[in-house]
């Protein structure tokens, strides 16, 4: 306890997941304030409410320069100084091949993710070198360093992150800041919801199904929990590991330490049995959008090598029918 006692901080994303449980523990360690950024209103203000005096929420929309110089201009004025920038906001990012994404939804996810923790450097740089200290993190993801765990853009921004922390490392070490990010596995939070199209609510309700579900795929068989990554932010933050700087630290239960084989049948049923416990509406947003991944792919494989064609055949084809099995037992 009190390992940032008096210390200033500044969230992005904070309303809800791994934004909100960081918000708790900072505080819970001694924060002086933490101001807690982001666009879910409703829910950002209830959590700064509950966490007490210290916390302040703001709404900000990362993507938009002037907003992210608005939080920081508030943040000074409310208290005078700013020890600690996470960098968390995030989208799941424009989803598609990269033939298909719109430029326009491209250019908002690096927005979201690369450039708001570029700009929040650029702007508090300056306040951090006359206080002779200071720490920035950012929210990167194993999507960062292997294909396959995110969207082209989303994946994209956070390998870019974790270069900006190195970059940044080197640049600010002689006035006594550092820079670090966190890479985070699969972590039940609700951009996985927001991802297949559910509201906020919906993908909260996923994210806290997700919670109570084994991950088999990883060396740790459980699912990551936003406070596993809020620990490693409150690590990352501390005085006492102030020799840590330039590193990104996966938080990802082992993952990208090798996939562990799993039977995709199995996989599906856990699956299907963990949305049917949301709304009739919920589940059939992510059946829909499931249903588009599935002909998208189905029209995609008219070009592809044959034999590639043949082996991805055989297992859809196996997939279709557990699917209407498990389907036909619940109804």
């Amino acid at each position: 306890m009190g390992q940032l006692n008096g210390k200033v901080v500044l969230i992005t994303g904070a309303a809800g997941g791994i934004g909100r449980a960081t918000s708790k523990l900072f505080i819970e360690e001694g924060a002086t304030g933490v101001v807690m950024v982001d666009i879910w209103d409703q829910m950002g203000e209830k959590t700064a409410k509950e966490l007490g005096p210290s916390a302040i929420y703001i709404h900000a929309d990362v993507s938009k320069e002037s907003d992210i110089k608005k939080s920081i201009d508030f943040t000074i004025k409310k208290f005078g100084h700013l020890d600690i920038v996470f960098s968390n906001a995030g989208n799941p990012g424009a989803g598609g091949r990269i033939e298909e994404i719109d430029t326009d939804e491209f250019d908002h996810t690096v927005a979201i993710h690369l450039r708001a923790a570029f700009l929040y450097m650029k702007y508090t740089i300056p306040i951090m070198k006359k206080q002779g200290s200071g720490c920035f993190i950012c929210t990167s993801s194993v999507a960062g360093f292997q294909q396959g765990m995110g969207s082209f853009p989303y994946s994209l921004s956070k390998a870019g992150l974790v270069h900006l922390v190195r970059i940044a490392a080197v640049e600010l070490g002689a006035f006594g800041i550092r820079a670090n990010a966190i890479a985070p596995g699969f972590i039940a939070t609700g951009i996985f919801g927001q991802g297949y199209g559910l509201t906020r609510e919906g993908a909260e309700r996923l994210a806290d199904l997700m919670k109570k579900t084994p991950s088999d795929g990883q060396a740790i068989r459980r699912a990551g929990l936003p406070e596993d990554i809020a620990n490693a932010a409150l690590f990352l933050a501390s005085d006492s590991n102030s020799f840590v700087t330039g590193i990104t630290l996966k938080v990802d239960g082992g993952l990208l330490s090798g996939r562990i084989p799993q039977d995709p049948q199995e996989n599906m049923e856990r699956w299907w049995e963990m949305i049917s416990q949301l709304n009739p509406e919920e589940q059939q947003i992510i059946t829909s959008r499931m249903e588009e991944g599935a002909q998208k792919a189905m029209e995609d494989l008219k070009y592809m090598i044959p034999e590639v064609r043949e082996r991805i055949v055989k297992r859809m084809q196996k997939m279709v029918e557990r699917r209407k099995q498990i389907l036909d037992s619940e109804s």
